[in-house]
C-alpha cells in the first residue's frame, strides 16, 4: 500500500468532509506546478477523479476545458479507503440524496418524513475501525497512542475524528485533559452515558 504524504492526507481528508467529496479548494500554498504534480499523482493512484463541474452549483474548477465547461476533482472510494474511511458510508449518503432527487412524491397531500438513517458497516482491520475501538475503550486514547496505532499524523487523526466519526457516523467524540495523560479522546455512547 502506498504511504500517504502530508499533502495527500490533507487533500483527501478535506474532500471527504465536503458535499459530494469535492477535493477543491486545495490547501493554501499548493499551487501551480506543485499542485498539478500532486493531483496528477493522486489521479494515477486512483484517489482522485476529474469529473465535469456543475457550474450551476458553483462547484470549484480544477481546469477549464475550453468549451465553456470545466472539471473539478472528487475523492474516490479508493481515496476514502486510503485515509481509513469506509466508502460504503459515503456512498450511502450520496445514494440517499440521489434517490430523493429522482423519486416523485406519491401524493401532494402526504407529509414528508425524514428517512431512517441506514446502518453503517465498519470493515474490520481498517484504521478507522482501530480508531473507533481505541476511543470506545473506557480509558480512551491519547493523540500519541492514536498516531502509533494508525500511522496517521496528528492533523489527520483529528480530521478523521471530526469528519468521519462525528459528521458521517454521528458518534459523540469528546476530549478532556487528564493530569497524568494529557488530552484524552473518547466516544461517549448514549447507552453508556445513561448507565
Amino acid at each position: 500500500m502506498t504511504k500517504l504524504t502530508e499533502t495527500q492526507t490533507i487533500i483527501l481528508s478535506a474532500g471527504a468532509q465536503r458535499p459530494d467529496n469535492i477535493a477543491l479548494p486545495l490547501p493554501k500554498g499548493l499551487a501551480g506546478a506543485a499542485a498539478k504534480m500532486a493531483v496528477n499523482r493522486m489521479i494515477a493512484l486512483g484517489w482522485l477523479q476529474e469529473v465535469d463541474a456543475n457550474l450551476r452549483r458553483n462547484e470549484p474548477l480544477w481546469r477549464e476545458t475550453g468549451d465553456g465547461h470545466g472539471t473539478t476533482l472528487v475523492v474516490t472510494d479508493a481515496g476514502l479507503l486510503a485515509i481509513g474511511i469506509e466508502p460504503v458510508e459515503a456512498n450511502t449518503a450520496r445514494m440517499g440524496a440521489l434517490r430523493t432527487q429522482t423519486e416523485e412524491p406519491a401524493s401532494c397531500t402526504t407529509t414528508e418524513s425524514s428517512p431512517a438513517p441506514m446502518p453503517h458497516t465498519l470493515r474490520e482491520g481498517t484504521k478507522q475501525s482501530t480508531l473507533i475501538a481505541m476511543l470506545r475503550a473506557p480509558e480512551g486514547a491519547t493523540m500519541e497512542a492514536i498516531i502509533a496505532a494508525t500511522g496517521w499524523q496528528a492533523h489527520s487523526a483529528r480530521g478523521a475524528m471530526s469528519g468521519a466519526l462525528k459528521k458521517r457516523l454521528g458518534l459523540n467524540v469528546t476530549s478532556e485533559t487528564e493530569d497524568q495523560r494529557g488530552r484524552v479522546y473518547r466516544i461517549k455512547d448514549a447507552d453508556r452515558a445513561q448507565a
